[in-house]
């Protein structure tokens, strides 16, 4: 009966998808069961189109604090839980025999880096092949970095699985675990990959392909779409509970299978290129530049009143692996007000912190002309437990500095509980669908 009921509910989404958008769903819907301890710290890693069909799309599940999203892989054949981000593009689980440093380089205890339990021995797996000469080498924007050998596997995400990809099995690792995640699934593009070439005098870059653009180039996956939609949790899950079953859906090959409403739009991902002091900033789409992240332009944002900023230096970032937006202080300024009571910046924190109980304006971000109302339920955001007891909540509109050339601001998981985000890293497009309330 309940297998029946859930085949119905499908059937009754798919049919509801497809009246409104006119666009295929998911052939295949796997469940995924982890568990997801959030974090607040940025990952990103440094050095209306027509969709068709995923074939596959697989449940995420998420934890306290919704900070972070698992997906369930295999690599070699051994199930690990790992990260999924769109903010990176390797894909690594952590070698059995690492060891732990702290972020200033000095070894600790290797519990200290609280991976999950399941961690990878690469002589234990039949279908392993080491890169020799080569190491794999990351760096997180929260100052976390692991570094060890790489080589090549097989990986699989529900249905998808490529033979041959190239992974890192990080062995020297700054990591702040979570006491479950055990790796990364990275979704970005090639070229923020980290392999290096460590036969020659520092270190020179290897890039390769990552998982979804392996499996699309070697036709395992027919389209070159990957979507999510992510699912907000009460206030009671996202406080009270270990893990929060079935928070959202990850398809490949097009769109995942959740009711969306007709406002939707599809935009160039904005390129990058190294300036002189050699960082990587946002370009025109130059023949000079290259895709790293998801980023693209936001003309501004709407607020209730008739109240509109638009943002200049508006380049953004859409990361499933940070949890609040992150935009222009006057935008941040001017909408934190708007909460009942309003917002106040806390400078221990560096956030707006807002009571638990608080009521929160709708926001609405325009894209390509197109606004997509973000539900006021996902404003308020819980971070962790004061000295009292109490529990301290943070607006998940925050300050991401100025609005000034070279800046960049990110739309995080705030934003994505309520839009369906199809990517095509082949193209390098996104489309955001607005999903039905929920």
């Amino acid at each position: 009966m309940q297998s029946l009921f859930a085949f119905v509910c499908l059937t009754l989404v798919s049919g509801v998808l497809a009246s409104i958008s006119g666009l295929p769903t998911a052939d295949v819907v796997v469940p995924v069961t982890g568990h997801v301890p959030r974090r607040a710290s940025k990952r990103f890693a440094s050095p209306a189109g027509r969709k068709q069909t995923p074939q596959s799309a697989l449940r995420l599940d998420g934890a306290a604090f919704d900070k972070e999203y698992l997906v369930n892989i295999t690599v070699g054949g051994k199930p690990f839980q790992v990260i999924l981000d769109t903010g990176s593009s390797d894909t690594w689980v952590a070698h059995t025999n690492f060891s732990c440093f702290n972020l200033t380089g000095a070894p600790i205890a290797a519990s200290a880096c609280d991976f999950g339990p399941a961690t990878f021995d690469p002589s234990a797996s039949p279908t392993f092949t080491l890169f020799p000469n080569a190491t794999f080498f990351v760096r997180y924007g929260s100052g976390e970095s692991l570094r060890g050998p790489t080589g090549f596997d097989t990986v699989s995400v529900g249905s998808v699985r490529v033979h041959q990809q190239e992974i890192g099995v990080p062995n020297h690792n700054a990591f702040l675990g979570d006491g479950v995640s055990e790796g990364v699934l990275g979704l970005a593009f090639p070229s923020l990959t980290s392999v290096y070439n460590n036969t020659s005098d520092g270190l020179v870059q290897m890039r390769y392909s990552p998982f979804f653009q392996t499996a699309f180039q070697r036709g395992i996956v027919k389209k070159p779409y990957f979507s999510n939609s992510l699912n907000r949790p009460t206030l009671a899950q996202a406080t009270n509970d270990p893990v929060d079953a079935n928070l959202g859906l990850l398809a490949f090959g097009g769109i995942v299978p959740v009711p969306v409403t007709g406002v939707e739009t599809t935009v160039p991902v904005t390129q990058w290129l190294f300036n002189a002091a050699g960082s990587l900033v946002p370009t025109a789409n130059s023949s000079a530049g290259e895709y790293a992240w998801y980023s693209l332009n936001v003309t501004g944002y709407d607020f209730p009143g008739s109240m509109s900023i638009p943002t200049s230096s508006n380049n953004t970032f859409v990361d499933s692996g940070t949890t609040v937006n992150y935009v222009a202080t006057p935008v941040a300024a001017a909408y934190n007000a708007l909460f009942v009571p309003p917002g106040a910046f806390d400078q221990e924190l560096q956030s707006f912190v807002v009571p638990c109980n608080a009521t929160a304006a709708v926001l609405n971000v325009v894209i390509n002309g197109k606004r997509f109302e973000i539900d006021p339920r996902d404003q308020v955001v819980p971070l962790q437990k004061g000295s009292d007891g109490k529990e301290i909540c943070i607006s998940g509109t925050q300050d991401g500095g100025p609005d000034v050339a070279g800046n960049t601001f990110v739309l995080g998981d705030v934003f994505l509980h309520n839009v369906v985000t199809t990517y095509n890293p082949i193209d390098a497009e996104i489309t955001f669908t607005q999903r039905q309330p929920y």
